[in-house]
């Protein structure tokens, strides 16, 4: 598939090389193309292309959203809010307000009755939002090895097939996928990032994923 990335930071460049890994083509999606990072990730990953936000949209089949919760909604209206429309689109994003953590707890810049992809989901109503890859550490969003087994990524969206396409991609990144229904349930995957980053901020605890237990 091809796939295109909104967002050139470290999360963006992580899962860009983690799709190519896999086999798909890559696009990454980027303000300025001719910044050190992103030329050293096209540098060291053979066949990653680097684009616009504009370009990258309108070159992927599915696309990630990988910038930071405040600038998503601006940098879809860049990538042009048509170029969305009957894709895929997995949204990795938290909305992480500008103010520091409190007893390690960060602060969201929504709240428990509005999350972010509620937003972008009207935001780009045409296309087929798939909350994933927010509730863990770059480090660990591609073949994550933990002793305990897969870890547990929650997802959620109102479009089940696209749903079923972020699945599969999750299984191949190797991880154990739950559906948690329709968008509304991003307002409880969401602060799973303020429950993740809790550790590491209180005792700079990073290596952990979340895991679902069933009978």
């Amino acid at each position: 598939m091809k796939i295109g990335i909104i967002g050139s930071g470290l999360v963006g460049r992580v899962l860009g090389t983690a799709f190519l890994k896999e086999g798909h083509e890559v696009m990454l999606g980027t303000r300025n193309p001719g910044k050190a990072e992103v030329t050293k990730w096209k540098k060291e990953n053979d066949g990653g292309q680097v684009g616009t936000f504009p370009d990258t949209a309108k070159f992927g089949d599915i696309l990630v959203l990988a910038v930071n919760g405040s600038a998503t909604e601006e940098a879809i209206r860049q990538a042009g809010i048509d170029q969305f429309n009957n894709k895929p689109v997995i949204d990795a994003t938290n909305p992480i307000a500008a103010a520091p953590p409190v007893n390690g707890v960060l602060k969201f810049f929504t709240n428990l009755d509005e999350s972010l992809m509620e937003r972008i989901q009207r935001l780009i109503p045409r296309a087929k939002v798939v909350k994933a890859f927010n509730s863990v550490g770059n480090a660990y969003m591609y073949k994550p090895q933990f002793k305990d087994g897969k870890p547990t990524m929650f997802i959620c969206g109102n479009d089940e097939s696209a749903k079923r396409t972020v699945t599969d991609i999750l299984s191949s990144f190797g991880w154990e996928t739950e559906d948690m229904g329709k968008v509304e349930a991003a307002r409880a995957i969401e602060p799973l990032c303020i429950l993740w980053c809790i550790p590491g901020m209180l005792r700079n605890q990073w290596a952990h994923a979340f895991k679902l237990l069933k009978m």
